[in-house]
């Protein structure tokens, strides 16, 4: 992914009275580049919770940063598309997020359940094949396992539809919680031909092939077919942006430069350490995005 070199200093770029944030890689400053020379032809591909949310206890309780969506309809129609990538069902991001008929996000979309759903602001609707069959089977056993686990009080079940997630961010000691949880949920995915994706307190367990990686591949190669794509920004805060982390090597690969964020925070060191560029939490990403949607005329 290129040299890994960070600088000491809090270099920036100052750009028509806004000031960008510099890569610590060559290959960010290449993608970074990139978009601000075709902008028109850029994606901003962005994860919803802990990227444009903070995280906070209950799923449910999550909003999107009081300046996401003005910052995003300012930018969105100075480039080729905005993607809210997520493992939540697509009504839910809409909801949490307030995307839906705003001026300037007309053509925004949200790929939920890791791309197996999607939301299209222009019409409004959503687009599902049908539900993996071992979903249900687990969302039957899933209350039992917890039972029988000794995880402690505070563990509780979060229903995404195509997927399930077990949080411990509530539990008395959420760490061991977690580990605790680990080897039932893996063996429980397994039986029902499904994956268990860890991330900040939760396990989620969900089919295989589903992850940020191939839905924001899908998206991409999708509009590069269509018009070609100039360059790809990708932000995330957890363990599952990684694939998409991996999806933008592969891109660059084959040509199409691309500039990973993290949006950072103490609990998972995996996404700072790959990313090209660090901000702090979604405050941080929402003011890389102002500052994109001021540099670009």
């Amino acid at each position: 992914m290129g040299s890994h070199h960070r600088h000491d200093s809090q270099d920036t770029v100052a750009a028509s009275g806004a000031a960008l944030p510099a890569p610590a890689t060559r290959a960010g400053q290449d993608g970074l580049a990139a978009l601000l020379a075709r902008p028109e032809r850029a994606v901003i591909a962005l994860d919803f919770d802990g990227t444009l949310a903070p995280i906070v206890p209950d799923p449910d309780q999550a909003r999107a940063h009081p300046e996401a969506v003005l910052t995003l309809a300012a930018l969105a129609p100075k480039v080729a598309s905005v993607a809210v990538v997520t493992g939540r069902p697509p009504g839910v991001a809409v909801h949490h997020g307030g995307f839906a008929g705003v001026p300037g996000l007309e053509h925004l979309v949200v790929l939920g359940h890791y791309g197996a759903e999607r939301w299209d602001a222009a019409t409004g609707t959503v687009t599902a094949p049908p539900e993996h069959p071992g979903v249900a089977a687990v969302r039957a056993e899933l209350p039992g396992v917890l039972d029988r686990s000794g995880a402690g009080e505070g563990t509780w079940i979060e229903e995404k539809g195509r997927s399930l997630a077990v949080h411990t961010r509530r539990a008395a000691d959420p760490r061991a919680a977690f580990e605790q949880l680990r080897e039932p949920l893996a063996a429980l995915a397994a039986e029902h031909g499904l994956i268990v994706e860890p991330g900040r307190m939760v396990l989620e367990l969900r089919p295989p092939g589903m992850d940020k990686g191939v839905a924001l591949l899908d998206h991409v190669r999708a509009l590069h077919e269509d018009s070609g794509v100039s360059a790809v920004l990708y932000a995330g805060d957890d363990l599952g942006d990684l694939p998409a982390f991996a999806a933008l090597d592969r891109l660059r690969a084959d040509g199409v430069p691309g500039l990973t964020v993290c949006s950072g925070s103490t609990e998972v060191t995996e996404l700072s350490q790959r990313a090209d560029l660090v901000v702090d939490g979604p405050a941080g990403v929402v003011a890389l995005l102002r500052s994109l949607a001021d540099r670009i005329r």
